[in-house]
């Protein structure tokens, strides 16, 4: 019963989302999935770190896809995704952690700049700008 709970909760949280929060929703489910892969594959559960990673993976696809190229700044976005792909892809191939702690960074760092985007967002519609 706890468990349809969450689930109805995390559906409700999702349908009454803007598109701003549902880009935080993703980062913070990456970033779940992140710490979930690296904390498996150092217990040596490789199965279970290679199932996170393909999550992570696909938040970020999905991130490359809904960019809109026809700003300057979507590309720099794109190569930064591209390389927490790549770094991904490295991590779960060669087990190394080392490479899922940098993806694991990078997306904070891309998170924490989307929250700040949001609030300076939010301030600007406060004061009609």
């Amino acid at each position: 019963m706890n468990q349809q709970m969450a689930n109805a909760y995390k559906n409700q949280q999702i349908l009454t989302s803007t598109p701003e929060q549902l880009t935080l929703l993703l980062y913070n489910g990456a970033l779940r999935f992140m710490t979930e892969s690296i904390l498996a594959m150092e217990q040596g559960d490789t199965q279970k770190s290679h199932n996170a990673n393909m999550r992570v993976q696909d938040i970020v696809r999905e991130f490359m896809h809904t960019l809109d190229m026809s700003y300057e700044l979507s590309k720099t976005w794109a190569q930064l995704y591209e390389y927490i792909e790549h770094c991904l892809i490295q991590g779960n191939m060669k087990k190394d952690v080392a490479q899922l702690q940098q993806a694991k960074g990078m997306l904070l760092e891309l998170r924490d700049t989307w929250v700040e985007a949001m609030k300076q967002t939010h301030v600007a519609r406060a004061v009609g700008k």
